[in-house]
């Protein structure tokens, strides 16, 4: 997502300096690549089931750490240094633009250069960061995004909704806060990260309302769902292509995405998907495998596999007739994007909220987490798709709805960038300089609440008063008429 938005501005004719561990294949000469190598180690290709295991098991903790403090640390290596110290003067930057997950020293960046700060969210909206950009925080209809809940909650849910996003709110403010020393003594700024987002003018996030509901967002966010989805796409392998194009009972793509090696997984889940590959025949599977030497033998005839494919060209072919996925955000939009209904077999992360969202949308089938699958649940759940219509059209349906939008996401992203870049800072929501009880109206709230109590307390105090003064001038009369009546009786 990051690099598609950085190769579109250079090609608007922006000069792009991206900080990164990977090199691509831009030969525009306006985006110029700083790359920080074998600092992190690659993880394309290179995440074994034993370590999906760890990251699946990632409390808040240990995830900012990782995908936070450890980040910050590369604040100290030379080629960000060389930045910091010696920044470019002919031209200067006039903008920087960063990743928004749990990295959040390097909004420090925009301070210390002087320019706007753009965050981008490669997920959809992060429930945690809402009191930092001025998003309201509607817990009654926009469930966080690790729950898997509807729009539509009980009660119970609405109640652990609204708990739930209060502590991630508090967690990550705790643990993001503990880079504030790494931002002292690389930039010499005394600031909190708090401070740090008050300088941030746009956030664009990888959502769209048609995969993830309405909720409010201020000016200043702006939904870019499907930014990577460009033009410039690699061609299918001739083999890949001929494969596609005869397998006319149709054909299964199966990968775990870019990190993920499927071959490192225990020898039954294996023979779970061989046996289940097989029983489909003569519909084919293409099947991503980083490294086919370490593969179980074994693998069906109707089974092709290869270390890397086109994906797109894939999923657009008309013989493609499901994809089994981990749920991973990139890869499930480009199959709603293509109109391919989907298996989920979510490995961390965001990846089960995401498999649960499409089955509500009757677009895919659930597995359930991957010691869950089996050569029967697989089986069926393939027959199930490749038999029903009803999958097809229900994504084919929402494939209208995600593309049909006044401009496509990249001429939104590089729009708002731009006018940034010309106006500054004047999308921010006022929202992020308020306190959270001015922000939740609770000082309205008890303004009224008191006012109703005096008013009552004065209403109370008047009838008080008035019995009183009914006492002293018409009690006596009363009781001389009571005793008048009782002895004429008597």
């Amino acid at each position: 997502m990051m690099e598609a938005l950085m190769k579109g501005l250079a090609e608007r004719g922006h000069q792009v300096d991206v900080v990164t561990h990977f090199k691509t294949k831009s030969t525009n000469p306006n985006y110029r690549e700083i790359i920080l190598e074998n600092i992190l180690g690659s993880a394309v290709n290179n995440l074994t089931a034993k370590e999906i295991l760890y990251f699946g098991s990632m409390n808040i903790e240990r995830l900012t750490y990782m995908a936070g403090l450890k980040l910050c640390e590369l604040m100290e290596q030379p080629r960000l240094q060389e930045i910091i110290k010696n920044p470019p003067k002919n031209p200067p930057y006039d903008l920087v633009i960063t990743e928004l997950f749990a990295g959040h020293c390097y909004l420090a960046f925009g301070r210390h250069l002087k320019v706007p700060m753009i965050g981008m969210m490669s997920s959809p909206f992060h429930d945690w960061a809402a009191h930092q950009i001025g998003v309201p925080d509607e817990t009654s209809y926009v469930p966080n995004i690790f729950s898997g809940y509807s729009q539509q909650m009980t009660f119970w849910e609405r109640l652990i909704n609204t708990i739930t996003i209060r502590y991630l709110q508090m967690q990550m403010d705790y643990y993001t806060n503990l880079q504030t020393e790494i931002v002292k003594r690389s930039f010499g700024i005394d600031a909190t990260i708090n401070d740090l987002f008050k300088n941030l003018s746009l956030v664009l996030v990888n959502s769209h309302h048609s995969m993830h509901g309405i909720r409010p967002f201020p000016q200043s966010v702006v939904e870019v769902g499907g930014l990577h989805l460009t033009n410039d796409i690699d061609p299918l392998a001739p083999e890949v292509q001929k494969w596609l194009d005869e397998s006319k009972h149709g054909c299964i793509y199966f990968t775990f995405g870019s990190m993920v090696r499927i071959e490192t997984f225990s020898k039954e889940l294996m023979e779970a998907f061989y046996k289940a590959f097989e029983k489909i025949a003569p519909v084919r599977v293409l099947m991503k495998v980083a490294k086919k030497e370490e593969l179980l033998p074994g693998l069906p005839k109707n089974v092709m596999t290869q270390s890397w494919f086109s994906q797109i060209p894939i999923l657009k072919h008309k013989n493609t007739r499901v994809f089994i996925t981990h749920g991973g955000l990139m890869g499930t939009t480009e199959s709603i994007f293509c109109g391919v209904p989907m298996i989920g077999i979510p490995l961390f992360g965001d990846q089960k909220v995401n498999i649960q969202n499409y089955v509500k949308r009757k677009v895919a089938i659930s597995l359930g987490s991957i010691h869950e699958v089996t050569e029967e649940k697989l089986t069926n759940a393939l027959e199930t798709i490749l038999k029903d219509p009803s999958y097809t059209t229900n994504v084919k349906k929402l494939s209208q709805l995600f593309v049909d939008r006044p401009q496509t996401a990249m001429d939104t992203a590089t729009y708002w960038v731009e006018y940034v870049i010309k106006h500054g800072n004047i999308l921010q929501s006022p929202a992020i300089h308020l306190p959270w009880w001015q922000k939740s109206l609770l000082d309205i709230y008890g303004a009224l609440l008191l006012a109703i109590i005096i008013t009552l307390y004065l209403i109370i105090l008047v009838l008080r008063g008035l019995k009183y003064i009914y006492q002293r001038n018409f009690g006596d009369s009363d009781n001389k008429k009571k005793t008048s009546k009782s002895k004429k009786y008597n």
